[in-house]
């Protein structure tokens, strides 16, 4: 086996009840010992299409398996003539597998690939460990990191809908408190029926609660809409610094940190830009390649506020090798989103944010300045430091001035409250004092003004 870190430790038997401490998957306090692979084809990356070397792929795999505080091991790249529709992997390479499990005290294998349940089920039999493919891992971060209601529903349930075909062991944890949204493990066999109607029940009942939490942000977007302000949603690869930009914008305190999948849940912030305009900015989760369509589906909610943003600031890690094939991910989800990415339509702009300068190459960095200066859809800056940070504020003031509605009316002298309203919400281009009233030609955010216009107009 190639490119393994050998790390000793006492060996933790799979299966024996794990559970989640907020700090990791543990038995008696110690982690799983975990091995990444990433297996893949030969010539798949021969495509034209741009993508992520095999390299690229496991180091991300690895990131994402760290992400749910486990020990890793190490993790391998293993090249692929063809599938194997039993195991996978051929035969010679899962001996080899099994034997390197077994020397290494191994607790848990992931797969950086799509397995089926029958696969699945074989490559548990033959390596004697727990496997866990790319969906379930993910799904485990997302699991042990929602924090709302509404989040933690929409996990468990792209949880039990992705596991109802892979009923090869207990579900009774599901009468758990934790909902049985893990993978880590679980207490012996059971009947697949009573296990099947177990999951559909839950499924129902979890179904019910969202819609009743989808209702309750469904009133309370529907006041904030009542609200003159424009929204500016975050939007990135995971772990690009969105987090960092965004308390950096809004001086907020949210969770930001040097890892995958910091944040699931929106967080919304009002901040004031230089023309005194108000705008609503809005971190949102991280997208990632191969996303789970069954998260994209649970999440619609959550990511409704990027489907409502007047502008997107696509956030990207500048200082990362697959930048590129970070933002084609991106940009591939927010297509699937409904987001027109092409700009031909009347859609929200999307802004380009080059985040993590300070991390950048000093080349690089003026080669991105450069890009920046030429293109007001680019700003380069780091969040952690706030360099750019003022350059980005401005611009995304003067994006949203250039989306003004452009008016002009005629107030009466006695109408004061009119008059009033008019100099504080609007930019005063030209007034003059007429027989009849006070002539004004403005501008003003096209939301605020037709709030106000609908019912004062």
């Amino acid at each position: 086996m190639e490119d393994r870190t050998d790390h000793s430790g006492p060996a933790v038997q799979p299966g024996d009840g794990w559970s989640a401490d907020g700090h990791g998957y543990l038995q008696d306090n110690i982690r799983q010992r975990v091995f990444v692979v990433h297996p893949y084809l030969s010539d798949s990356y021969s495509s034209v299409r741009l993508v992520r070397s095999p390299e690229a792929r496991l180091e991300e795999a690895m990131g994402l398996a760290e992400a749910i505080d486990v020990e890793i091991v190490g993790g391998e790249c293993i090249p692929l003539r063809a599938i194997k529709p039993k195991t996978f992997l051929g035969e010679g390479k899962l001996l080899e597998l099994k034997q390197f499990t077994e020397d290494q005290e191994i607790d848990l294998v992931v797969f950086d690939c799509e397995l089926s349940p029958g696969q699945q089920r074989n490559l548990e039999r033959t390596l004697k460990v727990k496997v866990i493919d790319r969906t379930a891992l993910i799904l485990e971060i997302f699991g042990a990191r929602a924090s709302t209601k509404e989040g933690e529903l929409q996990v468990e349930l792209a949880h039990l809908t992705y596991q109802k075909s892979r009923l090869v062991r207990s579900w009774t944890h599901l009468e758990r408190q934790r909902g049985g949204s893990g993978f880590m493990g679980g207490p012996g066999e059971t009947q697949i029926e009573s296990d099947r109607r177990i999951i559909s029940d839950r499924i129902s009942r979890i179904r019910k609660q969202l819609e009743s939490v989808t209702r309750t942000r469904t009133l309370h977007r529907a006041r904030r809409q009542k609200t003159p302000y424009s929204v500016i949603a975050l939007v990135g690869y995971t772990n690009a610094g969105k987090s960092t930009l965004f308390n950096q914008l809004t001086k907020a305190d949210v969770l930001a940190e040097d890892m995958l999948f910091a944040t699931l849940d929106p967080t919304l912030r009002a901040i004031e830009l230089p023309s005194t305009r108000k705008v609503i900015l809005s971190d949102t989760v991280g997208f990632i390649s191969e996303l789970p369509t069954m998260l994209v589906a649970a999440f619609r909610a959550t990511l409704e506020e990027v489907l409502e943003a007047d502008i997107i600031l696509h956030v990207r890690d500048a200082a990362h090798k697959d930048s590129e094939v970070q933002k084609q991910d991106v940009l591939e989800v927010l297509a699937e989103l409904g987001i027109d990415i092409n700009q031909e339509d009347d859609g929200a702009p999307i802004l380009d944010v080059y985040n993590k300068i300070d991390m950048v190459p000093e080349e690089r960095a003026d080669t991105l300045r450069g890009i920046a200066s030429r293109t007001e859809r680019s700003v380069v800056l780091s969040g952690l430091t706030g360099e750019g940070c003022d350059t980005l504020i401005k611009t995304i003031d003067t994006l949203l001035g250039e989306q003004d509605y452009r008016g002009e009316i005629t107030v009466s002298y006695s109408d004061g409250s009119k008059q009033a309203w008019l100099h504080a919400n609007t930019k005063i281009l030209e007034e003059k004092h007429m027989e009849d009233g006070i002539y004004y030609r403005f501008s003003v955010d096209p939301v605020v003004w037709s709030k106000y216009s609908k019912h004062n107009i």
